[in-house]
């Protein structure tokens, strides 16, 4: 006879959670995984359990739980580094007249997951209080908006739903990759990655960014990942339209809970995307100070979500383990195809963007420097300003055990501004495409810094800003300020400019001045209405000298918000 049990959890007990201990109970079995190519012995994907008297940790193997007449009950434990997924069972019955091999039933079939409570488990997370918010906890707080005005969403990961382990599995196992791999997270977060979005698998969510969604639903409207896989796992496939950042994260998350990774969403507020591995986000300008969008390809999204999940690394040297990055939006390719990550945190923080996997990228996200570059006569380009302590802010999360929001921007990046952070910057610098931005640090004697009176912009009404600027040298500056004001969508894309202004300045020694700058609201009602989907302005200052080369100048960021 065949028996299944979980009777280490008790009765009440979820199936899914009794998956997660990776223990099988049955009678002698061979297991396999459905899909891929002819299982083997050889790679652990056609698995004989013995069945054995005394057992042993970290192997394969039955024993006998209870024995009545001809029905036995078997304890069935499984190896550490066994691979996850779907395992179709048989059972080989042998006595004295003859063998006996099972007909295989799917209802049988038996899902392996990753067990964050075994310690040799690559996962193994040691608090029980973590391991029951990112592994058990089906509800989560996503967080938007920006910096100055952080919003809050409540999303269901819905992870032990009915028909949700299925269609997480069926995610793996349409990706197409050998299981020989599945035993493996850091295999498995890539696979899963690429497969959350769309554009070169067909994977779950197809992303749309361009503000229409008559051909699916709007990404504002999913609250939860179980209709969302449901629908995809249904349809044998097909991407659910449409998900932006939030979206894939939250349904990212939902798939590494239910196969057993700790994980958790992340908001990164100005955050930037870095297109050409410069580990700098650059603007570049003409000779008239006038953005080239075609070369400006780098933007700094209002915020951006992504996934850190948890397991050791022993692919890096040791340190590196713990929390990793990993992001399901389709922003730039990782060795050929949309996905990112899993980034070592402790990595980022230090700048070492040389360890696997996709390191720059994620630390160009919290803390590039963005960079002014003008073209000059000759059509090359010279650096004239820069900002250190514009990207990477308030990166937040869900607090362990409440719904209060958890800033974990320290295990990102350094205090802003600090000589360790600095330090950082630089090594990381070492090894992207434009290094010699940091060949040699220039004077700062002018500064600028762009402020808004009260809470920040209000929707309909006029947006002022003040600009106050500095000279903290000993000798007069006579500068141009330069200011444009440019609407952009949430994404850091431009997509419209609502106004230029060109003011000549003179400072004295050692002087502070300020001008008032007020956008008014009409003038943004004309460059709005012809924009769909508008989320966020900002305002760039630029200084000139008029008797020099282009000075070097501070500013903090500036946003006006505005929806259409």
């Amino acid at each position: 006879g065949l028996f299944l049990s979980s009777h280490e959890l008790g009765a009440s007990a979820p199936a899914v959670k009794s998956s997660l201990f990776r223990a099988l109970h049955s009678s002698p079995c061979v297991l396999s995984p459905p899909p891929g190519p002819l299982p083997t012995v050889s790679k652990g994907t056609h698995v004989i359990v013995p069945l054995v008297e005394e057992p042993e940790d970290g192997r394969w193997e039955a024993a006998v739980v209870r024995q009545e007449g001809s029905k036995m009950m078997l304890s069935v434990s499984s190896s550490p580094a066994a691979a996850v997924g779907r395992y179709e069972l048989t059972v080989e019955t042998n006595n004295a007249s003859g063998q006996t091999v099972s007909v295989r039933d799917p209802a049988n079939d038996v899902y392996l997951l990753f067990n964050p409570w075994c310690e040799d488990d690559a996962v193994f997370m040691d608090s029980e209080v973590e391991r029951q918010e990112y592994v058990m906890n089906d509800i989560g707080r996503m967080y938007y908006g920006t910096r100055d005005q952080i919003g809050a969403r409540t999303w269901s990961y819905g992870q032990f739903d009915d028909g949700i382990l299925a269609a997480c599995v069926f995610v793996l196992e349409k990706s197409g990759t050998p299981p020989s791999g599945w035993g493996d997270p850091i295999n498995v977060v890539r696979v899963i990655s690429a497969m959350i979005n769309s554009p070169d698998d067909r994977g779950v969510v197809e992303g749309n960014w361009s503000g229409s969604y008559l051909a699916g639903t709007s990404p504002t409207v999913w609250s939860g990942s179980v209709e969302i896989l449901k629908e995809y796992h249904k349809n044998l496939g097909s991407p659910v339209k449409y998900g932006q950042c939030w979206v894939f994260a939250g349904v990212f998350t939902t798939v590494l809970r239910c196969l057993g990774v700790p994980s958790r969403a992340v908001t990164n507020y100005s955050s930037a995307h870095d297109t050409d591995v410069s580990l700098t986000t650059d603007i570049y300008l003409d000779e008239n100070l006038d953005p080239i969008d075609e070369l400006n390809g780098d933007s700094i999204w209002n915020f951006h979500v992504w996934t850190d999940c948890w397991m050791a690394r022993p692919d890096l040297p040791p340190g590196y383990g713990g929390w990793q990055a990993v992001d399901a939006t389709p922003q730039e390719t990782s060795q050929g195809t949309f996905r990112c990550g899993p980034a070592s945190l402790a990595a980022v923080r230090s700048g070492q963007v040389f360890l696997k996997h996709d390191a720059p990228f994620v630390f160009a996200e919290v803390n590039s420097d963005k960079i002014y570059w003008q073209r000059k006569i000759d059509g090359t380009f010279s650096q004239i300003y820069s900002e250190k302590k514009l990207v990477g802010h308030a990166i937040s999360t869900k607090a362990v055990g409440t719904d209060e929001r958890n800033d974990i921007t320290d295990l990102y990046k350094h205090p802003e501004g600090s000589e360790q952070e600095r330090i950082a910057v630089e090594t990381a610098s070492r090894y992207g495409s434009k290094a010699e931005a940091y060949s040699s640090p220039t004077a700062e004697d002018v500064s600028v810094e762009v402020t808004m009176d009260g809470e920040g912009p209000k929707m309909g009404s006029d947006a002022g800003l003040t600009i106050t600027l500095r000279n903290s040298s000993s000798e007069r500056r006579q500068l141009v300020l330069h200011s444009q004001a440019a609407v952009m969508y949430y994404t850091g894309v431009h997509k419209a400019t609502v106004r230029k202004d060109e003011t000549e300045v003179d400072l004295q020694p050692n002087e502070g001045g300020w001008s008032l700058v007020g956008v008014p609201e009409e003038q943004c009602h004309a460059v709005i209405n012809r924009c769909v989907s508008i989320k966020n302005s900002n305002l760039y200052i630029l200084l000139y000298n008029q008797r020099c080369r282009p000075l070097v100048v501070r500013r903090e960021n500036a946003a006006l918000t505005h929806e259409a």
